[in-house]
């Protein structure tokens, strides 16, 4: 149908973060043929019951403050809050996942009779996507065409 391709991402990649938590960035494309961002949380919910998911929409106009100010409040807890944290250390971890996971020593659903004993990292769970959602009020005076599907 041609009204549902004009909310195709015309570019996605995701961002697991652990068990509940995944993060969607979407380049999403408008009638008039500009393009806009959006970041997605999902997260599980506690009671099992679906996902939660919040939206933010991000035009090009604001790229550059947004991105600057990002990497500056980023490097801000690195170096002043948090200097002696180790920030590689999920990174290792997702990693280490990844290769067992590749490996066959356990399973995408983790399975817990073929975790290794040494293993320390937490695995991450596949994202089941549903279409239940709590969406915060977004800002659309500065465009049209707002995605308000929830599919992806």
């Amino acid at each position: 149908m041609e009204n549902d391709k004009k909310f195709e991402s015309v570019y996605s990649t995701k961002v697991r973060a652990g068990k509940r938590r995944t993060y969607f960035f979407d380049v999403r494309q408008t009638k008039g043929e500009d393009f806009y961002i959006t970041i997605t949380e999902s997260t599980k919910r506690f009671d099992g019951n679906g996902y939660e998911r919040h939206k933010i929409f991000l035009y090009k106009e604001d790229f550059n403050r947004f991105m600057s100010n990002l990497n500056d409040t980023v490097e801000h807890v690195k170096t002043e809050l948090m200097p002696e944290f180790d920030y590689e250390l999920y990174e290792r971890r997702q990693l280490e996942w990844e290769e067992k996971l590749a490996s066959g020593e356990i399973t995408r659903d983790y399975d817990h009779s073929k975790k290794t004993e040494d293993s320390t990292a937490s695995a991450p769970q596949e994202v089941k996507e549903e279409s239940t959602t709590t969406t915060p009020e977004v800002d659309n005076s500065s465009q049209e065409d707002v995605d308000e599907d929830l599919s992806w």
